[in-house]
């Protein structure tokens, strides 16, 4: 049985699940089978194994039911999706079957007893079965800052908790800004990278000045560094197809300051002369994956929407109020580490992932941001918002969702919605214009203070083409509104980009990998943000890839060699 592929099928399975009774239901394109099975003792029961998009063929749910006995749930994942699929077969009452081309393997985990429970039971987060051919997902306590903790502690038990928050975000807003220092006559010079990135349009003014930082993590190809020609790209250390680049937005172009001024406030002093940091990846080289964090985003009901907005018959949105029985692990599963090379951190908690003003806080439950992992839905993509997406061909897409690309989902790998555009794409004048909603506190759902304090430490994404490449871009902006981070996606000529997390380095986090041989080396978009990693007996231990943490985040990973 193929998938359901067309808009109507669509339609169809989306009324099908209008009220569904868990995460399982909202998988429009699932297939399962059952067998009968029978244990080693003799036990008889029946075994269902549903994959939970085929198209994808990653995350399949298996089902053990033996007479007299509960049923039990089990999450695998499958460490070879292009070429490995699993199946149930009547003539192997004991065995899940795996195939590989014309290769069959026949996985003893019924007729023995215990190989699932034990699997279950066991510390790894992620436990081997059938050779390793895939691997069951266990539940983990994800990591949480002492800042986190504190927040969330103060949102569940305080009264008006909001209003304190919001006032600590004014007090912290610029406690990580930097300036640099901005000085006549360039530093140390390296050729300019073949296939980079287009550089930041700067004003002629600052052409021959150079822009310093001493708070840069990430070594740099070439003698090492600390002043920089603004908006220019310099190739990263041992990771080809990696570019950095430093810039303020007082030094961009002034014919571009001075464009669009019915969508971008003006700059105050503070965050026109404020650092942002900027990491590219070749999209020839890099792929792109997404992992829920072992808490959030979450798929209830956000508080930060309108009353009216709220139907006190579902658990949540879409419905459903957690994930289970489906097993979020904040960690990058086993097969990709090898080929990861970055980590960075996703969007809002679904604490403030709605909309409570504006257009889109009238539609769709508040417009909650949606979300997307190896295929599954665990959040409905919703129209309107700005959505980074993976295709089941490894292409990257970044844009604002619309119905119409309803037909794209049996073909999304990974989606993760964030807010609306800070820039997008004009056809008519082939230029990067600010999103129409850059300069409204509440209808663009910036956050921030109760009383429209934009300013503090943000971070985002952006698509850019430069000739035939096409380039992903991770910003991090020390201190900034939405407008400045405009401003410095218009200079970069960047077709779109959307708003990821603010406030703290722990949710702007960034981290870059280089290998050596058996060593791997760790460096951190700022210096700052290695707090985040843990040391074990004097290594480090990197987040989202040593350690499970509780927020959701994407990993860059590089291509395999044809």
């Amino acid at each position: 049985m193929k998938p359901c592929l067309s808009v109507l099928c669509l339609l169809l399975g989306a009324q099908a699940v209008e009220n569904p009774g868990n995460i399982v239901d909202l998988q429009l394109f699932r297939q399962s089978a059952s067998i009968a099975i029978c244990s080693s003792s003799g036990k008889k029961g029946t075994a269902t194994l549903m994959n939970l998009n085929p198209a994808i063929n990653a995350w399949y749910l298996l089902k053990v039911a033996y007479a007299g006995l509960p049923e039990a749930s089990y999450h695998l994942e499958n460490a070879s999706p292009r070429s490995r699929k699993l199946t149930l077969e009547k003539e192997h009452p004991s065995d899940l079957m795996i195939v590989e081309g014309k290769r069959r393997y026949a996985c003893d985990l019924f007729g023995s007893e215990g190989t699932l429970e034990n699997a279950k039971a066991s510390a790894r987060i992620y436990e081997p079965l059938c050779d390793g051919r895939i691997y069951l997902r266990n539940p983990a306590t994800g990591h949480r800052t002492n800042l986190e903790a504190a927040t969330e502690f103060l949102r569940d038990h305080v009264w008006g908790a909001e209003k304190i928050i919001s006032l600590g975000h004014i007090l912290l807003g610029d406690m990580h800004r930097e300036t640099g220092e901005v000085a006549s006559g360039f530093g140390p010079q390296t050729p300019k990278p073949v296939e980079s990135p287009l550089p930041a349009l700067i004003d002629s003014a600052y052409a021959g000045e150079t822009l310093t930082s001493n708070n840069l993590g990430i070594d740099l190809d070439g003698p090492q560094r600390n002043s920089f020609s603004p908006g220019a790209w310099y190739a990263a250390a041992e990771n080809s197809g990696v570019y950095v680049s430093i810039l303020r937005p007082n030094l961009i172009s002034a014919a571009i300051l001075a464009s669009h001024k019915d969508r971008v406030n003006n700059l105050d002093t503070v965050e026109a002369s404020s650092l942002c940091y900027l990491v590219a990846f070749d999209l020839d080289r890099f792929d792109l994956g997404y992992a829920l964090g072992t808490e959030h985003p979450q798929v209830r009901w956000s508080e930060h929407i309108l009353p009216p907005m709220r139907d006190s018959a579902l658990a949540g949105p879409d419905g459903i109020g957690n994930i289970a029985p489906l097993v979020s692990t904040g960690l990058i599963a086993p097969e990709y580490t090898p080929s990861t090379v970055a980590t960075f951190t996703a969007g809002f908690k679904r604490e403030h992932g709605a909309f409570k003003y504006g257009e889109l806080a009238l539609k769709n439950h508040g417009s909650h941001y949606g979300f997307i992992e190896n295929g599954v839905v665990f959040s409905k993509l919703q129209p309107g918002l700005s959505t980074i997406f993976v295709l089941d061909d490894g292409s990257i897409g970044m844009k604002s969702w619309t119905e119409d690309d309803r037909r794209l989902l049996p073909r999304i790998k990974h989606a993760r919605q964030n807010g609306v555009p800070i820039v997008e794409f004009d056809p008519a004048s082939q230029s990067t214009v600010p999103g129409t909603l850059v300069k409204t506190w509440g209808p663009g759902n910036w956050s921030g203070s109760e009383d429209v304090k934009l300013r503090t430490m943000r971070s985002g994404a952006a698509l850019q083409r430069s000739g035939t490449k096409r380039f992903l871009i991770y910003a991090v902006f020390s201190s900034a509104t939405p407008s400045a981070m405009a401003r410095v996606f218009q200079a970069y000529r960047c077709d779109y980009a959307m708003l990821l997390d603010m406030n703290a380095l722990e949710h702007t986090y960034m981290a870059l990998y280089r290998r050596a041989g058996a060593r791997m080396f760790v460096d951190h978009l700022i210096k700052g943000m290695a707090e985040l990693d843990k040391s074990d007996s004097g290594e480090i231990v990197p987040r989202f890839l040593g350690y499970a943490d509780n927020r959701d985040f994407f990993y860059v990973m590089r291509k395999e060699t044809p």
